[in-house]
């Protein structure tokens, strides 16, 4: 039975040695802390504007993103061969944020884009606090919110209609034909044979 236990606490012991020392274990604490302070702060200020991906979310995506990359550079990967990875939490997050966006057709309006382009942004913290480029990771944060919060007044809601598309509406409607799209044909009224 003794042996057993030994056996278990020696696997234990085994799984759990990826942080061997106390200088891995600081620099690992610190890459996955500082992302997701740094993720807080700009889902502080998505949720303070009332935005549905706000302050967990971004701190969920920034610690995620560091993990991404903290991992395998753990496990000796060279930073050269990392693109692969990076390729795909800039795909998945995209995908993420493509849920933030919404179209309102009947204005004619979309939202989300903002909130959308934050979360990749905040992925990109994370990736730069996992790869152990803090400044950098500050830096950007810095920058986005200065984006967030000083631009903020400058936005106006745009209509998504293109020109295009109104003409072919109107040019529809001219002709008779309903739920015209740009370059549909009109359709010709039925005859009847003789």
């Amino acid at each position: 039975m003794k042996e057993a236990g030994a056996v278990i606490w020696n696997t234990l012991k085994q799984e759990f040695s990826d942080i061997s020392d106390l200088e891995s274990l600081t620099r690992v604490c610190v890459r996955m802390l500082l992302a997701v302070i740094l993720g807080a702060i700009l889902g502080y200020e998505r949720e303070r504007s009332g935005k549905a991906a706000g302050l967990r979310t971004h701190m969920l995506v920034a610690l995620g993103a560091a993990l991404f990359v903290l991992v395998p550079l753990q496990g000796g990967m060279m930073v050269n061969d990392l693109s692969r990875v990076l390729q795909g939490v800039i795909s998945g997050i995209g995908f993420l944020g493509a849920g933030a966006i919404i179209k309102l057709s009947a204005r004619g309006q979309i939202r989300g884009l903002t909130t959308a382009a934050s979360i990749w942004l905040t992925a990109a913290i994370g990736v730069a606090a996992g790869m152990g480029r803090e400044s950098t990771a500050v830096l950007g944060t810095l920058v986005a919110l200065l984006i967030l919060l000083m631009l903020r007044r400058h936005e106006t809601e745009r209509p998504l209609e293109l020109e295009s598309e109104r003409e072919a509406e109107q040019e529809a409607e001219r002709e008779g034909v309903s739920d015209a799209t740009p370059g549909s044909v009109p359709r010709q009224p039925a005859t009847t044979p003789p």
